[in-house]
């Protein structure tokens, strides 16, 4: 373990870009008071002490560690990037694993330990970068039919786990949250999924894929979207459904075929395709458009230093 260094690299997240410069004027981002990072060439499932997604679903503490992930995931967890691309990466960052250990001070919420996760990353990854607006075709996301949201689409009852994930976002004192029952209060059928959590659930075939989450955005679920293998949405999704608050949510359709594989001879799912799903079951739909999209780009990524 060693004791990390301040850094100026990464105050863009305080203060954001000034034509492209940094403010002069920011103050160091917070960073913690000591961390490790350690590469992992083992086989062992990747694993963190809480979920590294853009979403608020926190175990409250002063220690962050994760294992076994590639370092593409430390940055969109610094980031609070969902699953888009980044630009200017060398391989090496999605293929490389490693075990970062690290100690705050205080009980930092989730967003400050991203803060303190950009300056061990500038510190020890030498990792800078910039973001641009770029205009780009993109999805908006929208309601098909005004005031008629699906039926596996349901907004999300407060309940105690719930309060208590909020509450840790805050600082304020709360337990942890809490994995759903099976049958959510919402009245929505869910396996287990933290509060302010969403993500890949067991499907109903291999041929198929789903996702759900509970208690999270309709902007949440907009950027989780955007996954070309997966779904088939090549394009990054906006929210325009004018939906408001949290929502528990359960998604299927069939996968798209794998052109690598050989056609089966076997007949064909006849499920919905993911457009028919979200339309079926969300009651939204992608509509094409074009518009800004802000893109972090990475400048400069090393290897990181020894301990």
């Amino acid at each position: 373990m060693r004791r990390c260094h301040r850094s100026f690299i990464c105050i863009l997240a305080v203060l954001g870009l000034i034509d492209g410069v940094v403010s002069a004027q920011a103050l160091a981002s917070p960073a913690f008071e000591v961390a490790s990072v350690r590469p992992n060439a083992s086989s062992a499932p990747a694993n963190s002490r809480f979920p590294l997604g853009p979403g608020d679903a926190y175990t409250p503490g002063t220690l962050f560690s994760a294992t076994n992930q590639p370092l593409i995931v430390y940055i969109r967890f610094a980031f609070k990037l969902g699953q888009g691309d980044l630009f200017r990466l060398p391989a090496w960052v999605y293929d490389d694993r490693f075990n970062i250990e690290a100690r705050a001070q205080g009980n930092p919420t989730k967003d400050q330990m991203r803060l303190m996760m950009r300056s061990l990353l500038a510190d020890r990854f030498k990792l800078t970068t910039h973001t641009e607006r770029q205009a780009k075709p993109l999805f908006d996301l929208v309601v098909a039919k005004t005031g008629k949201p699906g039926p596996q689409l349901r907004a999300h009852v407060s309940d105690r786990s719930c309060a208590a994930a909020s509450a840790s976002e805050t600082g304020t004192a709360a337990p942890a949250a809490a994995p759903s029952e099976p049958s959510s209060r919402s009245g929505l059928q869910l396996p287990p999924i933290d509060c302010g959590s969403m993500g890949l659930i067991p499907a109903s075939s291999p041929t198929r894929g789903r996702i759900g989450g509970r208690s999270v955005t309709i902007g949440r679920i907009a950027e989780f979207l955007t996954n070309n293998a997966y779904a088939g949405v090549d394009r990054p999704v906006r929210d325009r459904t004018g939906l408001v608050g949290t929502f528990d949510f359960s998604l299927e359709w069939v996968l798209p075929p794998d052109r690598g594989e050989p056609t089966s001879s076997e007949p064909a799912d006849g499920g919905p395709t993911f457009p028919e799903a979200l339309q079926k079951q969300l009651g939204l739909k992608l509509k094409s458009a074009k518009g800004p999209v802000d893109v972090l780009v990475v400048d400069h990524v090393e290897h990181p230093t020894e301990n």
